[in-house]
């Protein structure tokens, strides 16, 4: 949902996109088109430079109108749909009064994404009906005493009267007996969907849990992010089910008409073929991608295996979209204690894709995807995505000292803490019937994440970068333990090569040397330092918006599992610094 001038509309579902033409070009990453089962790749939104971009529908239907004639209660704070104020075209004003019109604060949403108007007529009449219905008109009036929901009041004309006081509770709408109509605006009037079991809630029009994005995303990495790949890729489809001998009869039909493959031979292109088979041969599903803990997943592991290497430069390809190399003197100077390597990412790509949204809950690990509502009715073979470019900075830790560390009592006291709060929000998320998760959080997982926020703070003060143009990417299991920063923007900021500049080893020791001195005190302490729980659920310790807080575009954890005390030392359990 989202508010234009005085109105509000919801994004409709990508049926309304227009139809893709044979030429359009489409997005492409072929390890993340195989798990997304998106043969075609991921789409860009119209621009709407053809007259027809993303379009919306007008949402919540429910308007009140502010104005009229109060003696006579024509029009005096009327509640109704807005189409039976009769607004004139192209206007958002009531053809009584030609006041502006107010949309509706408040929606009702369930955990299987469905959204519908708040049910006013129910809650006046607390689930009964309206004996003066349908003569009968609702009104909105606010008493502005309090800002409480308690000033808002909800009045019928035949005598009826509730405030907004207690809507937003979980049993608010059982109360009146309403259950979920299965809704679903942004696909059209049509296209509600039956039988939904799951209790409604009361959400106000702008909560951030109206709307919980299930985002997928994936580096280009060689091979497949090398000019020949990439170019093949659109005609991949073309070699499939198909033998030896017709993909070469193939190849040299997509030789020849494919400008960008005509440096390579037709051999080469049946190699990257096979090469696209195997890999899509070998792929498992794994659910950690789309929810839950995905630092430990496998496309994480093939880009941790790819990051921890330099990358080969062909100096006939100038389009790669990926170089990763040593930083300067890396034979001679040795990273910070306690980093293994350091490696300069000159190059990379992203590539996002919406999968699809939840609503009021963010999606458990435990669950199969049935609450993930869909973007359109019909399947089709993409996805909304986009594609970022930009550099960074990645950093492997001493994977056996980490482990040493982390298996010492404070540390793993610490992590605990965390770990049982996590899993007590996965035991509760869990539908029943169903064995929840076992949490994945550890001192290893905490520590690396931590140091992740520590560094993209300190670098936003050397480089001048804004922070939220910065993000972090984990790479961490039983034998993985890296992070990669990196300014992957849409737009400028982070693309001229200042960030490569600061993971040189001649300027990464100075940063460390700051950024613990900085994280051994937080303005909030000695009560950051010594909380007991901080953050969403409790699921952060030693971690404010003074010390390692980030903008939520930049962590991929929401914010949670930190605690500087594993960087610096300290807290109850006085835990000893990773980087003693």
């Amino acid at each position: 949902m989202l508010a234009a001038g005085e109105q509000s509309y919801v994004v409709s579902g990508l049926d309304s996109w227009p139809q893709p033409q044979p030429d359009e070009a489409f997005l492409r990453e072929f390890r993340l088109e195989t798990r997304l089962r998106a043969p075609r790749g991921f789409r860009l939104p119209p621009d709407g430079e053809n007259g027809d971009g993303v379009r919306a529908r007008i949402f919540p239907e429910w308007y009140s109108c502010p104005g009229g004639d109060s003696k006579t209660g024509k029009c005096e704070n009327n509640l109704r749909l807005r189409k039976d104020f009769a607004p004139p075209a192209g206007k958002n004003t009531c053809s009584a009064c030609n006041e502006s019109l107010t949309p509706s604060r408040f929606v009702v949403a369930c955990e299987n994404g469905h959204l519908d108007d708040f049910p006013y007529w129910r809650w006046v009449h607390a689930g009964g009906h309206c004996p003066d219905s349908p003569k009968s008109r609702l009104s909105l009036t606010t008493t502005g005493r309090t800002s409480a929901l308690r000033s808002i009041l909800i009045s019928c004309s035949c005598g009826e009267s509730a405030s907004m006081e207690g809507a937003m509770g979980r049993q608010a709408m059982v109360a009146i007996r309403y259950t979920c109509r299965g809704r679903r605006p942004w696909l059209g009037k049509d296209a509600n969907e039956q039988g939904c079991d799951r209790p409604a809630r009361v959400l106000q029009r702008g909560s951030s849990s109206a709307w919980l994005p299930v985002i997928a995303s994936a580096l280009s990495i060689p091979p497949f992010s090398q000019t020949l790949y990439a170019a093949l890729l659109p005609h991949y489809g073309l070699f499939q089910d198909t033998s030896n001998s017709e993909k070469a009869v193939v190849a040299k039909q997509v030789h020849k008409a494919e400008p960008k493959l005509k440096r390579y031979t037709p051999e080469e292109i049946i190699a990257a073929v096979k090469a696209y088979e195997e890999f899509e041969a070998g792929n498992a599903d794994d659910p950690s991608a789309l929810s839950g803990f995905v630092a430990s997943d496998v496309l994480r592991e093939q880009e941790f295996e790819q990051l921890s290497r330099p990358s080969t430069p062909d100096p006939h390809d100038p389009d790669q979209m990926f170089e990763c190399v040593h930083p300067d003197g890396h034979e001679q100077v040795t990273p910070p204690p306690g980093i293994e390597q350091v490696m300069l990412v000159n190059r990379l790509r992203e590539v996002r894709v919406l999968k699809s949204f939840t609503r009021i809950e963010a999606l458990s690990p435990a669950e199969d995807r049935s609450r993930e509502a869909k973007l359109s009715q019909q399947e089709l073979p993409w996805l909304p995505g986009f594609e970022v470019s930009g550099e960074g900075v990645f950093l492997r830790l001493n994977n056996e000292l980490l482990q040493t560390w982390a298996e010492q009592v404070a540390p793993t006291s610490r992590a605990g803490r965390i770990r049982e709060r996590h899993q007590e929000l996965l035991n509760r998320r869990t539908p029943r019937g169903k064995d929840a998760p076992q949490s994945q959080v550890s001192a290893r997982f905490v520590t690396v994440h931590t140091l992740a926020h520590a560094l993209i703070n300190e670098w936003s003060l050397e480089a001048g970068y804004p922070a939220s143009s910065m993000r972090e990417r984990l790479f961490v299991s039983d034998t993985m333990a890296g992070l990669l920063i990196y300014t992957a923007t849409s737009d400028a900021a982070g693309s001229l090569g200042g960030l490569v500049e600061l993971g040189q080893l001649r300027n990464i020791t100075r940063t460390f040397d700051a950024l613990l001195e900085r994280q051994r005190w937080c303005s909030a302490d000695p009560l950051c330092m010594e909380a007991d729980a901080a953050g969403a659920d409790s699921l952060n310790l030693a971690a404010c918006h003074s010390c390692l807080l980030l903008p939520e575009v930049s962590c991929e954890n929401g914010n949670s599992f930190l605690d500087r005390a594993m960087l610096v030392g300290g807290g109850s359990e006085t835990v000893p610094a990773y980087f003693a």
